[in-house]
């Protein structure tokens, strides 16, 4: 579903240029949840915007479901548009706040011709449902909703289009540790009902093995290491993978604690 080779993104820097993701490769099947973790800094959010094409690449190479989408210009991208979405780590800045949610997840159903005009009432009904949600939320606006109500409607406008692959960008890092558990139990639930592809984004290792087949450890804008998800948690191979884990199970302990 998604192949990357190669890939180079670079961003001036005062007189110079800094390589944010420096030479990555990596593949995605169809029906896949590939992990991408590492520190604050390592390049991650670029990568995932990056491959849905929200930033050019510099070098390198992106195919998603066989189309090379690498040079295309903005309206040769506009057909393949639908099959690739996102869902932000912020909820409340990835919406119009003085647009409904009805019209939130109306206008990408209408854009692509998903749904007669007549019908898109129910659909956007019936999405709401699918997340959880009442109908009676098309009403409301951005703001009247919580971080957890609002991520589920953001998830609901990802997957309205029924794509082959979405990049979630830390979705759950800004929600309250109560409503995270409900969300991954979302995306998953979600993410086998439709068997959509999924580039999951994230600091937090113990999300990642909760919701992914397979996890790549990014660094300093390269891949360290990639690999099945229990694997990576058993046997490590790069130190780096090593100290955030080491990392982690210290965070989990004074958590407990």
């Amino acid at each position: 579903m998604l192949e990357v080779s190669d890939l180079v993104v670079t961003f001036p820097s005062g007189t110079r240029s800094f390589r944010a993701v420096d030479g990555v490769s990596l593949s995605l099947n169809a029906g896949e949840v590939l992990g991408l973790v590492g520190e604050s800094g390592s390049g991650k959010t670029t990568l995932g915007k990056t491959v849905l094409r929200l930033y050019q690449p510099t070098a390198g190479r992106i195919v998603i479901g066989g189309h090379d989408i690498t040079r295309r210009g903005e309206r040769a991208l506009r057909p393949l548009r639908r099959d690739m979405q996102m869902v932000f780590q912020d909820p409340l800045s990835s919406f119009n706040p003085r647009g409904r949610i009805e019209e939130a997840l109306a206008i990408p159903l209408r854009l692509h011709g998903v749904a007669p005009p007549k019908d898109i009432p129910a659909r956007v009904g019936e999405l709401l449902r699918r997340v959880g949600l009442p109908a009676s939320f098309r009403s409301r606006f951005p703001h009247e909703l919580s971080g957890g109500q609002l991520q589920r409607v953001a998830i609901a406008r990802a997957l309205c289009l029924s794509p082959k692959l979405v990049v979630a960008d830390e979705p759950v890092s800004k929600l309250d540790v109560s409503v995270r558990a409900q969300i991954l139990n979302l995306f998953r639930d979600m993410q086998q009902e439709t068997g959509v592809a999924m580039l999951f984004i994230t600091h937090d290792l113990r999300v990642a093995r909760y919701l992914c087949d397979r996890i790549a450890v990014m660094y300093l804008g390269i891949i360290v290491e990639i690999g099945a998800t229990d694997e990576l948690f058993t046997a490590p191979k790069h130190e780096y993978t090593r100290a955030l884990l080491n990392a982690d199970r210290h965070a989990g302990s004074a958590e407990d604690g």
